[in-house]
Order: C-alpha cells, then sequence, then structure tokens
C-alpha cells in the first residue's frame, strides 16, 4: 500500500509539472499548429522519450555524476540554452512567413524533423533531469524493487505522452490552424520571445 500511494503521488506531481508552460509546450504548440496532427504526435512522442531517459538517469545515479563533474552539467545547461535561443530565432525569423497547409503525404520529412527538435530540446535540458531527481527523493522509497522501477518510468512516459498528445489535438485542428493563421505573426513573435526569456533563464540560472 505504501508503494501504491508513493507511486499515486508521483504521477500527479509530474503530471502537474508536465502541464506547466514551458519551451516543451511552445515547441509541441507550435509544431502541431504548422505541421499538423502527425507532426505533433510525433513531437509528443519525443518529449515523451526525453523525459524517460531523464527519468532513467535520475533512478540509476547520473546526478552523482554531474554533482561530481559540475563542468558536465554547465556544458548540457549551457548548450540547451543555446538550442533555445536558436529554435527562437527561427521562430522570429519567419514570423511573417505565411503559413503553409498541411499536406499529410507530403510532409512526412518535416513531421520527422519535428520529433528531432523536440527530443534535442528535451535531451539539451539536464534541469529536467534535476527535477526528476528531486521529486523522486521527495515521493519515493529509498530501497525500491525492481517492479518499481518499471512503474516510475511507465508513469513519466504515460504523464508525457498524453499531455502533449493532447495539446497537439487541441492545436492541430482546422479552428486553431485558422487562427494560428490570422495571427501567425504576433503568436511566432510571442512564443520566439518566451523561448528566448527560457533561453537565457537556462543560461544564467544555477
Amino acid at each position: 500500500m505504501e508503494y501504491v500511494a508513493a507511486l499515486a503521488g508521483l504521477a500527479v506531481v509530474h503530471l502537474l509539472a508536465v502541464a506547466s508552460p514551458g519551451p516543451s509546450t511552445v515547441l509541441v504548440v507550435q509544431t502541431a499548429a504548422v505541421a499538423g496532427r502527425r507532426a505533433g504526435l510525433l513531437a509528443a512522442f519525443a518529449m515523451m522519450l526525453g523525459a524517460v531517459a531523464w527519468a532513467a538517469a535520475a533512478l540509476y545515479g547520473l546526478q552523482i555524476l554531474f554533482a561530481r563533474f559540475e563542468w558536465l552539467y554547465v556544458a548540457f545547461r549551457i548548450g540547451g540554452a543555446l538550442y533555445l535561443l536558436y529554435l527562437a530565432w527561427m521562430l522570429l525569423r519567419h514570423a511573417g512567413a505565411p503559413l503553409p497547409e498541411a499536406d499529410p503525404s507530403a510532409g512526412r520529412g518535416g513531421a520527422w524533423q519535428g520529433f528531432l527538435k523536440a527530443l534535442l530540446l528535451q535531451l539539451s535540458n539536464p534541469k529536467v533531469m534535476v527535477f526528476m531527481g528531486s521529486i523522486f527523493v521527495s515521493l519515493l522509497p529509498a530501497q525500491m524493487p525492481s517492479w518499481m522501477e518499471a512503474t516510475v518510468l511507465a508513469i513519466v512516459a504515460v504523464n508525457e505522452f498524453s499531455w502533449f498528445a493532447l495539446l497537439t489535438l487541441l492545436f492541430s485542428g482546422e479552428t486553431a490552424r485558422a487562427f494560428y493563421r490570422r495571427t501567425k505573426l504576433w503568436l511566432d513573435r510571442f512564443m520566439g520571445g518566451a523561448l528566448a526569456l527560457l533561453g537565457l533563464k537556462l543560461a544564467f540560472d544555477r
């Protein structure tokens, strides 16, 4: 019963964290609105893979490595910040371009490009692992059976994919695309500015 309560608490806290606005939300929403549902779902899947990788790293001690070799953590953090600034620049640069029509038969390359963008975004932010490690320490017992470790990773995977898939379904519909088409210039500027601020925060926040 203790294990079940711990896992339930983890599921709720992690889902609230996933649902909080951040660079992942911006990227998935923008991908779904611009490239369509398939691209958005692939981006959601990439976010899930990245989060599970960081969760596994937190479970199996990568934080200890980062604590011992601080330069490694700093390198990850600066790399992630630069990638966020690059995404922000691309959004701002193309804010005035018209929204292309979603073409499922011709958009496979673009969809996989969105997958790669999302995966790189998730893997380039070591703060995801630091957060995972903190909630694991707070909510989970120190000595866990192997089935519980597998359940923790499954919870992370389900939460991540479910939330970002929901965002994809909301923002890939024709109504959302029509709204995005009308307001693309200002939305892209807003999202680009938000990514730039998050990138700077990641770079300078210890």
